[in-house]
């Protein structure tokens, strides 16, 4: 059982399937991948990893904050080509460990495939499959496609906030 996860929660499933997906726990060797993802995000990239061993440290600590939470990142690898195009999951972010957020991000070569609609399918059904009641997205209002992946999974704006380093921010939920 892990640390900071309620009792009347399940840890979220390592290892989920869709029609052309598989998600699993990211390991050592996806560390040179997830550098690439991060450094696609520009000069400046937030997060961690934009190094190779960077990558590698904050593949550790996911692991460590799914174990302790029950709730994580997995990788996404399409079926056929077995290549990591991306990751999705709960995280606690901007909400709760009872309500998390579903958050996901993929090469942009992949891009206008419908994987992260994919995806963020499978993570939902993960959520449920917890016994969580609730999910959370925040979004930046330029994001269109994002915000659209959303509303094809049932999301609904929630409300709006100004952030002072990330400028309009969409808060969505979703009802389980």
């Amino acid at each position: 059982m892990t640390d900071d996860v309620p009792a009347q929660y399940e840890p979220m499933a390592l290892s989920l399937e869709s029609e052309r997906l598989l998600l699993r726990p990211f390991e050592s060797e996806d560390a040179a991948a997830y550098a690439d993802l991060i450094a696609e995000r520009g000069p400046g990239a937030r997060g961690y990893g934009t190094t190779v061993d960077g990558a590698r440290e904050n593949i550790e600590r996911l692991a460590k904050e799914r174990n302790r939470t029950g709730i994580g990142f997995l990788a996404i690898h399409r079926r056929d080509e077995s290549d990591l195009i991306g990751y999705a999951g709960l995280l606690v972010g901007r909400a709760s460990l009872e309500e998390p957020e579903i958050a996901y991000e993929l090469f942009s070569r992949v891009h206008g495939n419908g994987y992260a609609t994919e995806a963020a399918a499978a993570i939902i059904e993960a959520a449920v499959e917890t016994g969580r009641k609730r999910l959370w997205s925040t979004v930046a209002a330029w994001n269109h496609r994002s915000l659209r992946v959303l509303e094809k999974n049932g999301f609904r704006e929630d409300h709006v906030e100004t952030h002072e380093d990330s400028g309009d921010v969409v808060y969505l939920v979703r009802d389980l």
